[in-house]
């Protein structure tokens, strides 16, 4: 039902963290408007759900829409070595017997249509092909948005008591604010396509996410099994190394170098044919420097973009769009929707994203899963934990106290 009085809350772009947001504030009675730029269904990377998803979509009440979908069910992830070497799956049930621990390999074009189309069943006025051009403050405070339709003709101004910056990595109030810091270790890039017909595991492990290495420890490739026989598969390595000092510029001889050096992933896609075009994209690793200010929260990638490594994009959107939207749901009840209060949620979630990126981190390092799992087997639940986006639990610290010492051991033993 669309609202026709003033929102209370704006809410700018509707992938999974803004429509996040909108539904979970809309659920509490406010009037919630959500503006994006583009109509769905749109193209957009990170397919891979992880089990940790699965508590933010049964409060927005998604689990049934997911369940009665045709998107393929994933219950582990696996890892191959430069060596070529499979490592035992990390079956996320094993660790975990509860529903939870299955989880979606997702095309987002249709994951991110049914959660707008969700927020609007739930309240929010969605208004899709109207962009936002501008966040308008007063002082250090928001107070609404200059907007433009899709077709440029009507240009006016939305207030609001709070502001939710769901824009992605363009993020309006990131830019606006000079917030951005750059991860001065994660300077990634990718490039991508899609397979039809390319080889996939049968029954439980058809919808395994793989993380491969190349031979020369250079760079990985994703390979994660979609709907209808397709599977996306992508390199990411450092960006210097992709795409500077080349003989080419052209993305498909570039992938095929790179699988060159991958030969389990060769193998798999080298029987199926390409089913669309070769993109390419930075994946620099940043983060805003405060989360919140006065009348204002940012969400998803407008609060920050971690390596795609563990596929925990689409986790941490939800997770920091339920983390906001009960700070703004507090924060209208009481009156106060000042930087303290739209805030509140910031520091436990950053140590979460730490967490993740800690693991990241020591991949890029010469972490070995096996090898860790091997010399503390009573740590392989901690590591599945991490895995499937359980990242707020401080207890977890000890574990990956254990990574550190283990990526130590590893560098004095090269340096030797």
């Amino acid at each position: 039902m669309v609202q026709s009085a003033q929102p209370q809350v704006i809410v700018i772009g509707g992938g999974p963290s803004g429509s996040t947001a909108a539904t979970l504030i809309a659920q509490k009675g406010y009037r919630v408007r959500l503006f994006e730029r583009e109509k769905f269904p749109r193209f957009h990377i990170g397919e891979s759900l992880i089990p940790q998803t699965y508590w933010t979509l049964k409060r927005l009440n998604m689990l049934d829409k997911m369940k009665g979908s045709h998107f393929i069910q994933k219950y582990s992830v696996q890892f191959v070595g430069a060596s070529g070497r499979l490592s035992e799956p990390f079956y996320f049930w094993d660790n975990r017997p509860h529903e939870c621990s299955q989880t979606w390999q997702v095309r987002r074009s249709e994951f991110d249509q049914k959660m707008i189309e969700n927020a609007a069943e739930h309240g929010v006025d969605v208004q899709q092909g109207v962009r936002v051009l501008e966040v308008l403050f007063e002082g250090d405070r928001a107070v609404g948005v200059r907007v433009q339709n899709e077709d440029g003709s009507r240009e006016w101004i939305e207030r609001a008591d709070v502001i939710v910056d769901a824009s992605g990595q363009s993020s309006l109030i990131m830019g606006k604010l000079g917030l951005r810091e750059w991860d001065p270790v994660l300077k990634k890039a990718a490039v991508w396509t899609y397979w039809e017909g390319a080889y996939r595991d049968t029954a439980k492990d058809e919808g395994a996410t793989i993380v491969l290495q190349n031979q020369d420890k250079t760079g990985w490739f994703w390979y994660i099994p979609l709907h209808d026989n397709i599977v996306s598969v992508g390199v990411v390595a450092g960006y210097e190394y992709l795409f500077k000092n080349r003989d080419t510029k052209d993305f498909e001889k570039l992938y095929h170098e790179e699988a060159a050096k991958c030969p389990a992933v060769k193998q798999r896609i080298e029987i199926g044919k390409r089913a669309d075009i070769y993109r390419a994209a930075k994946e620099y690793s940043y983060r805003s420097t405060r989360a919140a200010g006065n009348g204002w929260v940012l969400v998803g990638d407008a609060f920050g973009f971690l390596d795609p490594l563990y596929s925990s994009g689409v986790l941490l959107a939800l997770k920091s769009g339920e983390l906001a939207a009960d700070a703004v749901c507090e924060g209208l009840a009481k009156g106060d929707t000042s930087a303290a209060q739209l805030g509140t949620w910031e520091a436990d979630y950053v140590r979460g994203m730490d967490r993740m990126r800690s693991l990241v981190c020591a991949y890029y390092s010469g972490f070995n899963f096996g090898r860790f799992v091997a010399a503390h087997p009573h740590r392989k639940g901690d590591i599945t934990d991490l895995l499937i986006g359980d990242l707020f639990r401080p207890e977890l610290d000890e574990t990956l106290g254990l990574v550190e010492e283990a990526l130590k051991l590893h560098e004095s033993a090269k340096g030797n």
